[in-house]
């Protein structure tokens, strides 16, 4: 299992591109304000999914916790994404997925190593 301060900065390093690129042509925000929405989902969310998902390490519902939180996470930054850009669009719950799901396997893999 990764310390706090690599799994963040692993989550920041594969989920700001995802974000930026999606937000900077899927949505025309600009590169500035789509980094920063990046960073921004990230750390309203990492830390607390850290904290909550500490006692379950290495117990058997670990693999059920992590799905339902991340569900959680990706549904928080959907919701902050729509508040920041102005926009009611169900497709930043998709890019939440996307960014996410990209995070959690390199954190696999990370970690694996």
């Amino acid at each position: 299992m990764l310390r706090y301060p690599a799994a963040l900065a692993l989550t920041l390093a594969v989920e700001i591109p995802v974000y930026a690129a999606a937000l900077r042509w899927g949505w025309a925000a600009s590169w500035r304000r789509a980094v920063l929405c990046g960073l921004g989902v990230n750390l309203a969310t990492h830390p607390l999914l850290w904290w909550l998902l500490a006692p379950w390490t290495g117990r058997e519902a670990y693999p059920l916790v992590l799905v339902f939180a991340e569900l959680v996470v990706c549904g928080a930054e959907a919701v902050l994404l729509a508040w920041w850009l102005g926009r009611r669009d169900p497709l930043l719950a998709v890019l939440a997925v996307a960014a996410n799901a990209a995070s959690v396997l390199a954190g696999f893999i990370f970690a694996s190593v």
